[in-house]
């Protein structure tokens, strides 16, 4: 399968963990909303750099998600509900997918689902329709051509494993695809050309028996397969795209939406202008509002504190693409600001990853009691205040996080207060042949606070004799050193490290944690950093993959992350939320104040009206 969350991992160290923004345990106060929403008027978003993609194809990053949610739609999509933890029913209804563009969720009680869980079957609500002139019902085939330009070779899909590892011969589809383009004398990417291709080619998968129809033939079973579709990946994408090479500058001048909002305006690097979409009606979205006039979003300002004094001072309302600055949080945290909060989230962010390859120290990392050493010797109290503290960041002991499928609430290393046990870290270095302590290389993201929390770990380690020498690299570098697989088995190369993970969908997610964190895989690009490689786990994450419910899925899912501690693969530190902060111009019709949406990871710019 190909590794997930690779693109969106990187955002997360280079934003959230990177600036030291963690996240809290509920929300700050409770600022309830008008039951009368106020209709018309501009939201002005702030950004630094704006989104990186237009194109539901390639986009995989929070930014692009916030913006997305107003000019595109999907079969299945997710409510915007409050939510203060990340258990309970508010939790459960903000990450359990519900109908968008489909009729109904399909179930084997609706006959939506058939074939002993092999084939799910849609239809689509008519009236959902695009902005074209005159205004075109969304089909089938409009599906279908999303799918097929999951391979295109100009900017193909941000995570293509999820759906080649499910649909029937999409594998196929896109490596014909890509052996098409890269073939000696192959014709050059153009619109014409990526277009050709795709119109005569299928996917055996993927069938469109009529335009409000379309069925889908998995490999086996897959209980998460809703959460797929949930994804902007899996949106409707019009014919006039195939005029275009994805994503490219002509393509963002000429989107098409089905959703509320529709882009008028794109001036690259400066801002972006979404208007109502008159196309767009009510009565066929549940999900999405039109409360605003208009949503301009304005590049080009990357001072967070700057941000935030403009939301003060009503000249701007909500921030893109910047983490709001953490040396302000205390402040808000004390204030009990009613327009800045706090919303859990469900991360394993950051963590700490061994390099089971190394031959350092003797090969020291090969060795069990090494790496349990390390999990009692590290203090993870100090990382926690290091991130702002108990009110701010969870403390986690488990690889799957709090609100998944599989979540069990154990400790294999407890120690007290979480503060480490140095006496027992150095027993068991004892026991593996290193008395007098060793020394490893540290791989870190060398910007100021993953130095901080570099720093952080290396000191709590050398209270039991481990020393870590550092390695710093930048962004544009650490990932693709961390994920260099066949390179890693070489000495002085890295030991340990401190990246982070962020789940693509929440609840029956463990394809999107612990797949990724466990299989065997040991190529190039791995998220697997370490190769690590059991044949039991093996079994177990097939299992799950196959399972026929969320409930049988996700006893396999915790059978994985229980070896997986009992193997110190890795050492889980935090869970951090998300801080989110507003002019006092937003509202939202509901009660609490409900701003964060999770599977998005920002604002749900649909559900928010101004003053």
């Amino acid at each position: 399968m190909t590794p997930t969350l690779k693109r969106l991992a990187v955002l997360a160290v280079a934003g959230l963990t990177a600036t030291g923004l963690a996240a809290c345990s509920k929300s700050t106060s409770s600022n309830a909303g008008s039951s009368s929403p106020v209709l018309g008027g501009t939201l002005h978003i702030v950004a630094a750099s704006g989104q990186d993609h237009f194109d539901t194809i390639s986009a995989y990053a929070t930014w692009d998600y916030i913006v997305e949610r107003a000019y595109t739609r999907q079969l299945l999509s997710y409510p915007t509900v409050a939510t203060t933890s990340t258990s309970g029913p508010a939790w459960t209804q903000a990450t359990t997918p519900v109908a968008d563009m489909a009729t109904v969720v399909p179930t084997t009680a609706n006959g939506g689902v058939t074939n002993g869980g092999l084939t799910y079957t849609f239809h689509i609500k008519p009236g959902v329709m695009w902005d074209t002139k005159p205004a075109r019902q969304v089909t089938s085939a409009d599906f279908l051509r999303e799918f097929k330009a999951f391979g295109n070779p100009a900017s193909p899909v941000g995570n293509s494993g999820y759906y080649t590892s499910t649909i029937v011969g999409l594998k196929q589809y896109l490596a014909a695809e890509t052996a098409f383009f890269s073939a000696k004398n192959a014709p050059a990417p153009t619109a014409a050309n990526i277009a050709n291709f795709q119109n005569t080619h299928s996917i055996p998968g993927i069938l469109t028996p009529n335009s409000s129809t379309l069925v889908f033939n998995l490999v086996q079973p897959a209980s998460d397969f809703e959460s797929m579709l949930a994804m902007p990946f899996a949106s409707a994408r019009p014919v006039e795209y195939d005029s275009y090479v994805p994503d490219s500058a002509q393509f963002r001048q000429n989107t098409v939406s089905d959703g509320p909002y529709q882009i008028t305006s794109y001036v690259p690097g400066k801002s972006v202008t979404l208007s109502q979409n008159p196309a767009w009606k009510q009565s066929t979205d549940t999900l999405r509002h039109q409360y605003l006039k208009t949503i301009i979003i304005s590049m080009g300002n990357s001072s967070a504190t700057g941000q935030v004094e403009d939301m003060q001072a009503g000249t701007q309302d909500l921030v893109l693409d910047t983490p709001f600055p953490p040396t302000d949080i205390p402040q808000m945290l004390a204030s009990k600001n009613a327009d800045f909060h706090i919303w859990p989230w469900s991360n394993t962010n950051p963590y700490l990853s061994f390099n089971l390859q190394s031959p350092d120290a003797g090969g020291a990392m090969k060795k069990l009691l090494v790496r349990q050493a390390i999990e009692y010797g590290t203090d993870k109290s100090a990382v926690q205040r290091y991130f702002g503290g108990p009110s701010i960041v969870k403390i986690i002991n488990t690889m799957i996080p709090p609100g998944n499928v599989g979540y069990q609430g154990f400790n294999l290393y407890p120690t007290p207060n979480n503060a480490g046990d140095p006496a027992k870290c150095k027993a068991l270095l004892a026991q593996a042949g290193y008395k007098s302590g060793l020394t490893l290389t540290d791989l870190y993201l060398n910007d100021s606070v993953n130095t901080g929390l570099f720093q952080t770990v290396a000191a709590s380690l050398a209270t039991c004799g481990i020393k870590l020498t550092g390695h710093g690299e930048p962004i544009s570098q650490y990932f693709v050193s961390l994920g260099n697989a066949p390179a890693n088995n070489k000495p002085n190369v890295w030991d340990v490290s401190q990246p982070a993970w962020i789940p693509d969908w929440f609840g029956n997610n463990g394809r999107t944690t612990m797949q990724p964190f466990y299989q065997t895989d040991c190529a190039l690009n791995t998220i697997n950093y370490g190769c690590f490689s059991n044949a039991t786990v093996d079994k177990d994450i097939a299992s799950a993959l196959s399972a026929p419910s969320a409930s049988a899925a996700g006893n396999f899912w915790h059978q994985v992350d229980l070896t997986g501690m009992q193997q110190a693969v890795y050492v889980p530190l935090l869970d951090q939320y998300q801080a989110v902060f507003s002019s006092s111009r937003v509202h939202n019709a509901g009660s609490p104040w409900m701003i964060f949406n999770p599977t998005i990871g920002g604002p749900d710019v649909t559900n928010l009206w101004v003053k």
